[in-house]
């Protein structure tokens, strides 16, 4: 892209500042700008015309899971089918590690805080740990993507190569970057972070699939027979992924996509809950849930939004590639946006200054066709690490992994 062009792109936008440094920029910088621009998604900013708004929901109605009781009855049935489905190469684990540590203090990847206590023992080669385990059971190497972000690609690809990837197969480990969205001004306004640099965030962990077609490994998949996509979240340390009986009882209920889920705890813990709405599979979160939903029981006296999701999702990947090309909503969030002001220099916000633009995955759920709500044990499949203490932390889960029998 050249100068005169980037100007006829940003100028109806209103955006042209985004070149006010340029004559300050050596020729690398120029160029490494223009390409910023020429990626830039400016129909976003559509999006802030009317006001910020919520996408709406549609007609709530519960939806149960295959208890844990079920699941013991036909488990082995599920397991059958889901080892042969990974032994035929069908089966693919996708982990969404595009995150900074900064809530835990590391200014690194999340994925290389250390969790061991006795001994370095990171959350990478955790999670590569619990991966071996399906591995050496089913004798077949699983294809591993690892999502990254601009900010913590090359971090990430260097602490895999340097650890030797923990041991896994590097010919079946495939990095690929996830797509950026700019963050803007209460005025829709793109921030810059530096004089050649616009202000970017990664696009939401529902980005995922876009991002690792537009990387080329739709090919790649398609030569490995891969079928079915198992994607999950960095900072759950005791993911299991790539699950047999998880893959078998999916494939077994003929579903498009399948969710593990937990029983809540109480009425009123926050998590994303599984339902229907308008008929199809969704995710209501706990503040858009009513009383009357958060407390209403069926003639058991189980509650019926009882289910909580982990971020642990097995997809088909034609129903993926069908719905790539439908409209996903984008969700506008307020954050706190560092920035260069008029004169330069970089200002770190203490409060919200602007928006950033996210898709979830949990409208990749909506755009199913059907779900298969999963239910797992708590203690043995659910220790996310989101805070340094106190719940969901390093704390709560490293005592998760020791009654796991993990050594620390």
């Amino acid at each position: 892209m050249t100068y005169e062009k980037a100007l006829e792109k940003l100028l109806p936008a209103g955006q042209e500042h985004l070149l006010k440094y340029y004559d300050e920029l050596n020729d690398g910088e120029k160029e490494d700008l223009l390409s910023q621009i020429e990626a830039l998604d400016l129909s976003l900013l559509d999006l802030l015309k009317d006001g910020v708004k919520e996408v709406p929901k549609g007609k709530l109605a519960p939806l149960g899971a295959v208890t844990l009781a079920e699941i013991a009855e036909k488990r082995e049935d599920y397991e059958r089918k889901g080892i042969e489905a990974i032994q035929a190469g069908k089966v693919g684990a996708v982990l969404l590690a595009g995150g900074q540590g900064t809530r835990l203090g590391l200014d690194k990847p999340k994925g290389m805080l250390n969790v061991g206590i006795h001994k370095e023992l990171y959350l990478f080669e955790q999670l590569v740990n619990n991966l071996m385990q399906v591995v050496n059971k089913t004798g077949a190497w699983i294809p591993f993507f690892v999502m990254t972000s601009e900010k913590n690609n090359e971090d990430t690809t260097a602490f895999f190569k340097e650890n030797n990837y923990f041991g896994y197969n590097k010919d079946y480990v495939y990095f690929f970057v996830q797509e950026m969205a700019p963050s803007v001004s209460y005025e829709g306004k793109v921030y810059m972070e530096e004089k050649g640099k616009l202000s970017t965030s990664p696009n939401g962990n529902g980005g995922w699939f876009s991002s690792l077609a537009r990387a080329g490994l739709l090919k790649t998949m398609d030569e490995l027979g891969v079928e079915w996509l198992n994607v999950f979240a960095v900072d759950n340390v005791l993911q299991k992924i790539a699950d047999p009986v998880f893959v078998g009882a999916t494939m077994d209920a003929k579903c498009e996509c399948g969710a593990k889920v937990v029983a809540k705890a109480e009425p009123n813990e926050r998590v994303g809950v599984l339902c229907l709405e308008d008929g199809r599979p969704s995710i209501v979160e706990y503040y858009e849930m009513t009383e009357e939903m958060i407390h209403s029981k069926d003639e058991k006296g189980t509650l019926l939004y009882n289910y909580g999701v982990i971020l642990n999702y097995l997809f088909d990947v034609k129903a993926l590639t069908r719905i790539m090309n439908e409209y996903m909503p984008t969700h506008i969030v307020e954050k706190k946006i560092p920035y260069i002001d008029k004169n330069a220099s970089l200002v770190k916000p203490e409060e919200p200054n602007g928006y950033k633009f996210e898709t979830l995955v949990l409208d990749m759920i909506h755009m199913m066709n059907n779900c298969l709500s999963f239910e797992v044990e708590r203690e043995k499949e659910f220790a996310p690490i989101k805070n340094r203490t106190g719940v969901d932390s390093l704390e709560s889960a490293r005592e998760l992994m020791k009654l796991n029998g993990i050594e620390l």
